[in-house]
């Protein structure tokens, strides 16, 4: 009996042992980073940046090739957008405490997007940024469709479609494609109805896109997001997009926090 359980307990402690040994630290995904901005990562409100590429706007993942997959950042460079915003978190926790599941489901919670909060500078005061979000049958089909239930497995590719009710764009439509990466999973966002203000489309489809990376680390579980749009010309002075991209991209991320720690709490 001793013998048997001393087997069982030797192969307990080599799958956590395997399994905490594949856990990256932040600093092998983010080698060189500045230290007040790793502070910052680590907070609750974590980093965010924005700013326009034609004026000196530099990502923190500039050396993303050290840790993070390259397409994560190039999906959104490569449409060449004017206007970008960065995010990175950590949410803190034990090594293998979240796992790549326990992301999935959470953010499974498409509904869990209605009354995310940010601050508006004309109202001085937290509003929702999004009215509405629910799921819908497809791009053809905007019929509107229920979370469904945790799952028992994460798939190897997913596509789903999101109706939000924006507060400044009223009705947006997005296509959300997910995707196993690296050592984590990928969030692959693209509007496939242009953003419109007052019946005129401000954003045009496609222009908007966000990526979103969550890995299980061993400080926590890590969120790397970037986002990247255009619009046009007619209201490039009369929107202050660096702003407008960098609440929603934080709202989107705070959404993400709330579902994975309700989890982990």
């Amino acid at each position: 009996m001793k013998k048997k359980t001393s087997i069982v307990l030797f192969l307990y402690l080599f799958c956590v042992i395997h399994l905490f040994a594949e856990l990256r630290a932040f600093n092998d995904i983010f080698p060189n980073m500045s230290e007040d901005v790793r502070k910052a990562v680590f907070r609750t409100s974590g980093y965010v940046q924005s700013g326009q590429t034609g004026k000196g706007f530099a990502l923190v993942s500039n050396d993303y090739y050290n840790g993070l997959d390259s397409q994560i950042v190039n999906m959104v460079l490569n449409k060449k957008p004017v206007y970008i915003a960065e995010s990175i978190q950590v949410i803190p926790g034990e090594p293998g405490a979240i796992s790549l599941l326990n992301v999935y489901n959470a953010m499974g919670n498409i509904n869990g997007l209605k009354g995310i909060l940010y601050r508006s500078a004309t109202k001085k005061q937290n509003v929702p940024l999004f009215e509405e979000a629910t799921r819908i049958i497809s791009e053809k089909n905007t019929s509107a469709i229920p979370d469904p239930a945790p799952a028992a497995a994460v798939p190897r590719a997913e596509t789903v479609y999101i109706r939000l009710k924006d507060a400044n764009f009223g009705n947006t439509y997005y296509r959300l494609e997910i995707t196993r990466i690296q050592n984590g999973l990928r969030y692959n966002l693209t509007n496939f109805k242009s953003f419109s203000y007052l019946l005129i489309p401000v954003i045009k489809e496609g222009k908007f896109i966000a990526q979103l990376y969550f890995e299980p680390i061993a400080e926590g579980v890590l969120i790397y997001s970037i986002a990247g749009t255009d619009l046009s010309d007619f209201f490039a002075s009369k929107i202050d997009m660096e702003s407008a991209i960098a609440k929603r991209l934080a709202g989107i991320v705070s959404w993400a926090v709330n579902g994975i720690n309700k989890i982990k709490g």
